[in-house]
């Protein structure tokens, strides 16, 4: 049985086989802090553990998805919780890792698949932490912003490398450099966003496609698939692909969730696939976003 989770930042519930994680600053609009990325990582982590959990929706609360880095604790020198994210993320080249970086990275290499329910304001963090997120649904009147260089900073959460995958480098190029806000008819023309709809059903829309994902196809499949989609983009070749798509598929063909699946199409019923994950997860892919030995 899955259980709610207490944490500092973020609330964490599973209901129907999806986890939502929600940001719990709303007085803050939900400015990020070293804690938060700590919680992140813990909720990723629980998710990825349980077997109930299919899919992860990611949400804000007060209006806002978050409105960035909390300022005024990085102007006091401080993001939160400064000791406990040191010992945990460790360092990176000699310096201390990117919170954004901490968090966006266990996003992307989860087990289970993420979706963004993105309202209000989603800027600097708020919008890189959303990249490595698998789908993005996005209220009419969101605002994104990379304002970076706006503030004298420079993109964070591995967002160099997940934007000018998610849209064209030019237009990644343009939204850095320029630092200006970007409303959703742009983000949904870009691909930034999946869907835009009305901002009150932004979260009705994000649980929609969730349910879609968590009653009709085999946890297996769905994280064997995120994983080699996202580990596609990392590799050189389309042997790289040929080759995990048919470890894969070795595995899938012989497994009891392939009967349940073609018993159920001829039966014309919804299917119940046996399999979970990450208990019945078979290690044939190579996990995205994984350290290498020389960073």
């Amino acid at each position: 049985m899955s259980e709610s989770l207490r944490l500092a930042n973020l609330d964490y519930d599973v209901a129907d086989h999806v986890a939502t994680v929600r940001f719990n600053r709303p007085e803050k609009r939900n400015t990020f802090t070293k804690q938060m990325a700590l919680d992140i990582v813990q909720a990723i982590a629980a998710a990825d553990a349980d077997d109930d959990v299919r899919v992860v929706v990611v949400a804000g609360s007060g209006g806002h998805f978050c409105a960035g880095a909390d300022l005024e604790a990085a102007m006091s020198g401080e993001l939160g919780g400064t000791d406990e994210f040191a010992e945990a993320a460790g360092d990176i080249t000699g310096v201390e890792r990117d919170s954004g970086g901490y968090a966006a990275l266990a996003i992307a290499a989860s087990l289970k698949p993420v979706i963004a329910a993105v309202s209000g304001s989603a800027v600097g963090i708020g919008a890189t932490l959303t990249l490595p997120m698998d789908v993005r649904v996005v209220g009419e009147s969101a605002r994104y912003g990379f304002v970076f260089n706006r503030r004298a900073l420079v993109p964070e959460a591995a967002s160099t490398w997940f934007l000018p995958r998610v849209v064209a480098p030019g237009k990644a190029l343009e939204w850095v450099l320029t630092g200006r806000l970007v409303g959703s008819a742009e983000a949904l023309a870009s691909g930034l966003a999946n869907h835009v709809v009305a901002d009150d059903e932004v979260e009705t829309k994000a649980f929609e496609i969730a349910r879609e994902i968590a009653e009709n196809t085999s946890p297996v499949s769905v994280s064997l698939s995120r994983q080699m989609l996202w580990r596609g983009l990392e590799v050189d070749s389309p042997w790289h692909a040929h080759a995990a798509e048919s470890r894969a598929l070795a595995e899938r063909f012989q497994s009891t969730d392939l009967v349940e699946g073609i018993t159920s199409f001829f039966e014309k019923r919804t299917p119940s696939f046996p399999m979970g994950v990450p208990s019945q997860l078979p290690d044939t892919v190579e996990r995205p976003a994984q350290r290498p030995s020389d960073v």
